[in-house]
């Protein structure tokens, strides 16, 4: 297993459990953006943008969880991972994510044993087309 895929893992890990406030695996100039979704554009420079990034959508909801589904390195400095809200409840509305299947992805562009650049897919077919591997 190549060190970005156990960097990739171990970054998964701690979102598994809910955990978001590490930081030190990305670079201080990481590219941060979603793709799709209602937070479609969203870009940042930086950690301070990235955690911006992340708290905005997470404190819409409480508890939230995510669980790797497939880990695929797609070359020497991309790994995108397949994975699926497991659960949480939206903060209004109460929608709860168990009730529904969400099926997204994480693309991690790695450069130097951090990572670069980070693109959140809320609807994993867009990845998969924007990245050629539609399935």
């Amino acid at each position: 297993m190549s060190e970005n895929l156990d960097l990739v893992r171990s970054i998964f890990v701690a979102w598994e459990r809910g955990d978001f406030s590490a930081a030190d695996w990305a670079d201080p100039q990481i590219e941060y953006s979603v793709s799709g979704g209602l937070a479609e554009g969203e870009r940042s420079i930086g950690v301070a943008g990235m955690a911006r990034g992340f708290h905005a959508f997470l404190s819409a909801w409480e508890g939230y969880r995510v669980a790797a589904d497939e880990y695929r390195e797609l070359d020497a400095d991309r790994v995108i991972v397949l994975a699926h809200a497991s659960g949480g409840r939206a903060k209004t509305g109460g929608l709860e994510l168990g009730q529904v299947r969400t099926q997204g992805a994480v693309l991690f562009q790695l450069r130097d044993g951090l990572v670069a650049r980070l693109v959140l897919y809320p609807v994993r077919e867009r990845a998969l087309a924007d990245l050629g591997l539609e399935e």
